[in-house]
Order: C-alpha cells, then sequence, then structure tokens
C-alpha cells in the first residue's frame, strides 16, 4: 500500500487529506458544541451554487465557491439577526434557493462538459497541484485565526451572554466564526465532496466528545479522528477504486461508533446499571429513597 505514495497524484491527495481532517475537525468541535451542524450543511449545499457559477462563467470553480460560499454564510448571520428570523429558517431558504440556482445553471450549460460529479461527492485523488495551493492557503488562513482569536471564540461557544457582558462583539465573532466555517467548507470539496463535507464537519467532533469532556483534549483527539479518517478512506478508495468521499465519510462513522463503545461515561453507566442489577429490592429502595 505503501508503494502508492511514489506517484505524485497520491502524494498531492495525502496532503489534501491531512489538511481537510484537520480543519474539519478543528471547526468542526466548535460546529458540534455551538449545535450549528445544519448551518454547515447549509453552506457546504449552497457551495454547489458557486462551483456551478464557476463553470457558467468559464473560471476556476474553486474560487467562485469561495467568494459565493462567504455571501451565503454573511447573509445567513445578517437575516437570522436583522429579520428576526431563526437560524435554522435562514439556513432553510438559502440551502433551497442556492441550489436552485446552480441546478439552474447547469441546465444553461449546454454543450458543455463539467465535472460535477467529482465536486459533488468528491474526488480526492484528482486534485491539481494549483487546487492544493489553494487549500493550503485557505488552511492557513483558517488556523491564523483560531490561534489568533482562541480565547475569544471559546467564551463565545460555552457563554456568549457573558462575551456580551465583558464587551465582546459577539456580532462580530459570530460573523468571524461563519466566515472559518465557509472557507472550511470550500477546501473540503474536492476531497469529500458538497454533499458529503457537512458529515466530516460533524463526526469527527462528535467522536471525540465521546471520549473527553475537555475542549482543547477534545480539539487534539478530533483532529486524530479526521486526519486517521481520510488517511485510511484514501487508501481505501485508491485500493479497492471506490469513491474516495464516500470512504472517508463511512471511515469516519466507524470510528465514531468504536469512540461510543470506549466512551468513558458509557462504561460508568455500564458499571451503575451493574450496581443496580445486583442489588435488592430493599438495597434500592433505601439508595432511592425519592
Amino acid at each position: 500500500m505503501l508503494e502508492l505514495l511514489q506517484f505524485t497524484f497520491m502524494q498531492r491527495a495525502l496532503i489534501a487529506a491531512t489538511l481537510t481532517g484537520a480543519v474539519c475537525a478543528v471547526i468542526g468541535v466548535y460546529v458540534v458544541l455551538r449545535g450549528m451542524s445544519f448551518i454547515g450543511a447549509g453552506i457546504s449545499h449552497a457551495s454547489f451554487g458557486g462551483v456551478a457559477l464557476g463553470f457558467f462563467l468559464r473560471i476556476n470553480p474553486f474560487h467562485t465557491a469561495v467568494v459565493f460560499c462567504l455571501l451565503v454564510a454573511w447573509l445567513i448571520g445578517w437575516v437570522s439577526e436583522r429579520q428576526r428570523l431563526r437560524e435554522d429558517a435562514a439556513v432553510g431558504i438559502f440551502f433551497a434557493s442556492t441550489m436552485a440556482f446552480g441546478v439552474l445553471l447547469v441546465g444553461l450549460l449546454k454543450g458543455v462538459q463539467v465535472d460535477l460529479f467529482g465536486y459533488l461527492f468528491g474526488n480526492i485523488l484528482a486534485i491539481s497541484s494549483t487546487e492544493l495551493l489553494s487549500m493550503v492557503a485557505l488552511a492557513l488562513v483558517v488556523f491564523t485565526v483560531i490561534v489568533f482569536f482562541y480565547k475569544e471564540l471559546l467564551l463565545l461557544t460555552f457563554d456568549a451572554e457573558m462575551a456580551a457582558v465583558i464587551g465582546l462583539s459577539v456580532r462580530g465573532f459570530n460573523f468571524i466564526f461563519l466566515t472559518l466555517l465557509a472557507l472550511t467548507i470550500v477546501l473540503s470539496i474536492k476531497a469529500v465532496g458538497i454533499v458529503l463535507v457537512s458529515a466530516l464537519l460533524v463526526i469527527p467532533a462528535a467522536s471525540a466528545a465521546q471520549l473527553t469532556d475537555r475542549f482543547r483534549n477534545m480539539m487534539i483527539v478530533s483532529v486524530v479522528f479526521g486526519v486517521v479518517s481520510c488517511w485510511v478512506g484514501l487508501f481505501l478508495s485508491a485500493v479497492l477504486d471506490i469513491a474516495s468521499g464516500a470512504t472517508i465519510v463511512l471511515t469516519a462513522t466507524f470510528f465514531f461508533f468504536i469512540s461510543m463503545l470506549i466512551s468513558p461515561q458509557r462504561k460508568k453507566m455500564r458499571m451503575r446499571i451493574g450496581k443496580l442489577q445486583k442489588q435488592s429490592p430493599e438495597e434500592y429502595q433505601e439508595s432511592n429513597p425519592y
């Protein structure tokens, strides 16, 4: 299997897998803890409109997807904040309308050959050097902002009211996070695809949450799950000649179920159930008087 690394396309794919797994895992921790999974799904599906716009205008779809996803993310934040509309309703509006916009543009591309399958479901083995450089640039932006605003984003995640009380711009940092989320989604499109990228945002972080309740540890474990899932999925897809995006997501899902089985919380629950089962009715009544 390691002999595959002698090929340039595989080396590019491995770097792309590492970037995708790490960035999605880090942003995914915030997404899971803040309950923003639906927003991630909405922005990822909205990227289809940006990709279709790139094909329609005959320019790099990656670049148009960046601009399009940023605009959609900011509009979701603005509409939900200013128009007295719940976030899930705003996401639902842009989820459907941007997908419809993409379908309309694709329908207008008569006689033009476009590789929509690679964008919809991912094709990490076909990533070009230019696309890889764009991914590296976006990953650097995301990681730099997270390191620089680590404490602010942490406080916003766990106690937005306290953040407002101490003078932190909650609205401003919400928009910063939406920006990071949009960039992460675009970065991951060619690796796992528009349809599946939201899963990679949630599953590694959810797996880490089964094993630890400390934020820093959760982020580290999430990155391990994300990167290893991408590596294993990449090699399996190359060896078995199957879809890379689906293989990566299914690998991450497998790790999620493993983390559930070995979760410390689950072990404590099993121990408690075992103790209760050994108690006589009289002992149970004494330990639970109410």
